[in-house]
């Protein structure tokens, strides 16, 4: 099992960074408390402590912190870690890897004894998918359920939540993208039509979850209980106008009545949720209408950049 050895910050820029005895992971930004975080994706960096070892092995008088790094990781080979892989640290913390070690940042971490130029392998850059207390000697997981593009549906139906409908678009969706994008499913969820309680699911669902993938389905219409897009709307950072006009569009090829559809497609944090109608008819048509660009809209929306991941 691979731990947690060291957990280390600077609080202002320019300083090397010093070992301290816990440490609170802020999701979005990275360590409390260090002058490196912040909205980018290199939020924490990671080093193998078997790399500092192989320093100390060669005379040189490390402390930990002494390469820019925030946590040393004890029992875990770094190295063979891909992009957009996601590890646990501690009871609840989530990190997802965004790039290798930035030339710049190991040219900065060069030590000399007797002459020699000595450098650690590259570390690793990390977004922070959920937050958490850590501390060193806490496990250090890969969790293949946190690998895997991770779903959550969530019904709106007063009629369903009450027991008086079946969940059919709910199953049609789980069914599409399962057999589509081999998702895990991390939720199903039935809810009856009220906001508040949607816009709270919602919430858990992308913070809390680790969501890839959050579907909506039914509540996207026109009658005062459909408050679905104003839940949705009220959680999104950022909007992704054009899924919602495919799936109207797909729609319309069907029905005028696809017009009606108020659904709205967006993203809080690097979650991308999707409104669906509640029919299952149109939860086929609708799937179906985004499912060429799923896969891409999900990669990119992780937050692991494609131009510099590799340093």
């Amino acid at each position: 099992m691979a731990e947690l050895e060291a957990v280390c910050i600077s609080e202002r820029k320019g300083i090397q960074k010093a070992a301290v005895p816990r440490g609170t992971l802020v999701p979005g930004h990275g360590l409390k408390g260090d002058a490196h975080a912040g909205t980018w994706h290199r939020q924490v960096s990671l080093l193998d402590g078997a790399d500092v070892d192989g320093m100390r092995a060669k005379g040189l008088d490390l402390e930990h912190g002494a390469f820019g790094e925030n946590l040393v990781v004890r029992g875990m080979d770094l190295e063979a870690l891909r992009l957009g892989q996601r590890i646990s640290v501690g009871q609840r913390a989530v990190l997802q890897i965004t790039q290798r070690g930035k030339e710049c940042h190991t040219r900065c971490a060069i030590y000399f004894k007797a002459g020699d130029c000595i450098m650690p392998r590259l570390g690793l850059f990390a977004r922070v998918r959920r937050g958490g207390e850590i501390a060193p000697g806490d496990a250090v997981a890969l969790d293949p359920a946190l690998n895997r593009p991770r779903l959550a549906v969530v019904t709106l139906s007063d009629k369903g939540s009450a027991g008086q409908r079946e969940d059919v678009g709910g199953d049609t969706a789980v069914a599409m993208l399962q057999d589509a994008m081999g998702v895990e499913v991390v939720a199903r969820t039935l809810l009856p039509d009220d906001q508040p309680a949607i816009e709270a699911e919602l919430k858990r669902l992308c913070d809390e979850e680790v969501c890839d993938l959050v579907v909506t389905t039914g509540g996207t219409g026109l009658s005062p209980r459909d408050v679905t897009p104003e839940a949705t709307l009220a959680v999104l950072h950022r909007e992704v106008p054009g899924m919602a006009e495919a799936m109207r569009a797909a729609g319309m090829a069907h029905t005028p009545r696809a017009m009606l559809s108020r659904g709205v497609c967006g993203m809080r944090g690097q979650a991308l949720i999707i409104n669906l109608s509640g029919s299952p008819k149109a939860v086929r048509e609708q799937i179906d209408a985004v499912l060429p660009s799923l896969d891409h809209a999900v990669e990119v929306a992780s937050g692991v950049p494609m131009e510099c991941g590799e340093g």
